[in-house]
């Protein structure tokens, strides 16, 4: 982890925090799914600029990239990024188990066991949305992370595979990896299609059944039960929290960022209010000249907070500079302010000067 701890105040600078203990770490109302290329350490630390209380997910990390590769490059995180969790993707009791005992001792605030990815690459692993066909596998892999680890061990999966719709199904698996111990189950509400469809079609195609993750909990009422798929909109988050203990967003908070900047105050029980999105994009651009400083290649980092002015005036060409590669080997700071320059002029000449008097 990084030594600095940092937030946003009024002004939009970037000033040194409290520490982890302010949140709540077994709180899961709400958080932000694990997305792979997406929600890397940079994509957390601007999404933390804008929801102080929100659960962060790092992106699944195998096993075998943790026990054998970087282990820095997959687990170091800013502390700001509280409360954070890292998923693991894997199959075997042991690995997983050392894993676990990485994240704890990495800082993490919680492991959670991936079972609900979907990909040709992760079923040739033998894990992923394949291990909810094998749930005794599943609660074994759930005791040794617990026997390694004292954060809580989570468990993210589907509410079936392929064709089966059968309700039975997701019941005995969640009950079988409840009764080793397991207490949080993130559900995401469709089926995983292990053949014949992509990843990003079974986030489309098979059909969102939220009525059998409300039955989970009523079935399970001891258990935390965490709905996931297709939620967008601060409405669709109430409607759902009726009825489960915790939603998790994906895609629309990844692409329509400021839609969590409510959150904390409406959900969470924060009572600050929001930032400003002119201090989110200053202490964003703080930290890209501090990634720039590293060597490492600031647009990499900053494609994720494209969508911070989405639905504003001058959006459109705010994105256009940022992504502009011709402008990459400029400081972060000048980038920002050709981007900030022409957002300005593009909101201003769709407003009409309402001390002008209409054409005749």
């Amino acid at each position: 982890m990084t030594a600095e701890h940092r937030e946003i105040d009024g002004a939009g600078t970037a000033t040194a925090a409290v520490g982890r203990e302010q949140f709540q770490p077994g709180n899961w109302r709400l958080s932000v799914a694990p997305m792979m290329a997406w929600t890397d350490r940079h994509c957390r630390f601007f999404h933390r600029l804008i929801t102080r209380r929100t659960r962060l997910y790092t992106e699944m990390i195998t096993t075998g990239a943790l026990l054998h590769g970087d282990r820095a490059s997959h687990l170091d995180f800013d502390p700001v990024e509280h409360p954070v969790a890292l998923q693991l993707g894997g199959s075997e009791p042991d690995d997983l188990g050392r894993c676990a005992r990485l994240a704890q001792d990495w800082g993490y605030d919680e492991v959670n066991l991936n079972c609900g990815c979907p990909s040709e690459r992760v079923q040739r692993g033998a894990f992923g949305a394949c291990l909810m066909a094998e749930p005794a596998l599943v609660a074994d892999c759930v005791r040794a992370m617990r026997d390694a680890a004292s954060i809580p061990v989570t468990v993210k999966h589907r509410i079936g595979i392929d064709r089966i719709e059968d309700y039975a199904f997701v019941r005995d698996f969640v009950g079988t990896v409840a009764a080793a111990g397991c207490e949080v189950f993130i559900v995401h509400a469709r089926n995983a299609w292990l053949q014949g469809l992509s990843p990003k079609q079974n986030r489309d195609v098979p059909p969102l059944r939220y009525a059998t993750v409300c039955r989970l909990k009523q079935d399970f009422p001891a258990l935390t039960i965490v709905l996931n798929g297709g939620v967008a909109g601060d409405a669709a988050i109430a409607a759902h929290l009726a009825h489960v203990d915790g939603v998790m967003v994906g895609r629309d908070a990844y692409h329509h960022p400021w839609a969590m900047a409510g959150w904390d105050r409406g959900f969470l029980g924060g009572g600050e209010p929001p930032p400003a999105r002119e201090a989110v994009e200053a202490a964003f651009v703080q930290y890209l000249q501090r990634v720039a400083a590293q060597g490492v290649a600031w647009p990499q980092a900053a494609r994720h907070m494209l969508g911070l002015w989405q639905g504003c005036p001058g959006a459109r060409r705010w994105r256009q500079v940022w992504s502009d590669h011709r402008l990459k080997a400029l400081a972060p700071a000048e980038v920002a302010r050709r981007a900030t320059q022409a957002r300005l002029q593009a909101a201003a000449a769709t407003i009409p000067d309402p001390t002008e008097a209409p054409t005749p």
